[in-house]
């Protein structure tokens, strides 16, 4: 593919999460310069070789791959989803949207849900919200949490420090189950401005075709902005782990945000070297010219 312009080149480690990070000092916005056919062009040619590497990674049937894309609402998860993995084989990908637990799901515990959708090897698993909605969501309404039955948590007042503290020991030690057993981990924050998400709600109800996605609880959870950018910090900080690190990405341009994200798991993924196709059985080398003169003589 010809560009008029060269790559951008992308460190994942300059978006990746450090201890004592605060939101409001890292940028939301991102567009290295670039317009947006460039972008278009960027994420193109990567998400093509995202695509390469998730056959091989079905060929190998080692690893599972689970990306958790997290974000305020509008953060643009959705056309996320749709553009970066669109040249990957549909048989290859396994996207799960969590919405408000069922009342099935409100019988198991609050990982549940979420363990029962893991990918299985070969596969990229992709979360739309994720087993972190149970220390934001839940972090925000203290009230949901008395909703799930818990033995010993039958009052708010129980709902205090130690509990999340637990709970974020919970989700450190059930993804770290996962990297010893083969999962690869990638955790995604969509990093949006209040005035973008303004501006996005805004388009919503203007335009006849995006109505359907706006609903009069978007104005109230935005009232609690700033409770919602103190949880993402506290659980970005708590839970990002070198083998399940999490990825501040800057989220009021979409089309920048789609590239490094791309960008940052191809990134990635390259380093496991032992991801490769497998060897050919030894009977087919052995035959290899037979086969193939079976097959060329077909066409007389």
């Amino acid at each position: 593919m010809f560009y008029l312009q060269p790559m951008i080149p992308i460190e994942s480690n300059f978006y990746r999460a450090e201890s004592g990070l605060k939101l409001d000092k890292i940028p939301t916005l991102q567009t290295f310069d670039k317009s947006d056919k460039e972008l278009k062009e960027q994420l193109e040619e990567v998400r093509e070789d995202l695509g390469k590497f998730q056959n091989i990674l079905w060929a190998h049937r080692k690893y599972a791959v689970l990306i958790c894309l997290q974000g305020m609402d509008t953060a643009g998860k959705d056309s996320l989803i749709r553009e970066v993995f669109k040249d990957c084989n549909a048989n290859g990908v396994e996207v799960h949207s969590f919405k408000v637990p069922t009342d099935l799901e409100r019988s198991h515990d609050y990982i549940w849900r979420h363990y029962i959708a893991l990918p299985p090897k070969g596969k990229f698993g992709v979360f739309n919200r994720t087993h972190y909605e149970n220390v934001l969501v839940t972090r925000v309404h203290p009230e949901y949490i008395l909703g799930e039955d818990i033995p010993g948590i039958d009052k708010l007042e129980k709902v205090n420090d130690a509990f999340w503290a637990a709970r974020f020991e919970q989700i450190n030690n059930f993804e770290k189950h996962l990297s010893e057993n083969g999962t690869l981990i990638f955790k995604f924050y969509l990093h949006l401005s209040k005035e973008e998400q303004r501006q996005r709600l805004l388009r919503r109800l203007r335009l006849e075709h995006k109505i359907w996605k706006f609903s009069p609880k978007d104005l109230k959870e935005r009232k609690l902005w700033n409770r919602y950018l103190e949880c993402y910090e506290e659980a970005i900080d708590r839970t990002t782990q070198t083998h399940a690190p999490w990825y501040v990405i800057p989220a009021d341009n979409k089309k920048a945000a789609r590239v490094i994200v791309a960008s940052i798991l191809l990134q990635e993924l390259k380093k496991y070297k032992d991801i490769r196709p497998p060897d050919p059985d030894g009977e087919i080398v052995e035959n290899m010219e037979l086969y193939k003169k079976q097959l060329e003589q077909e066409k007389e």
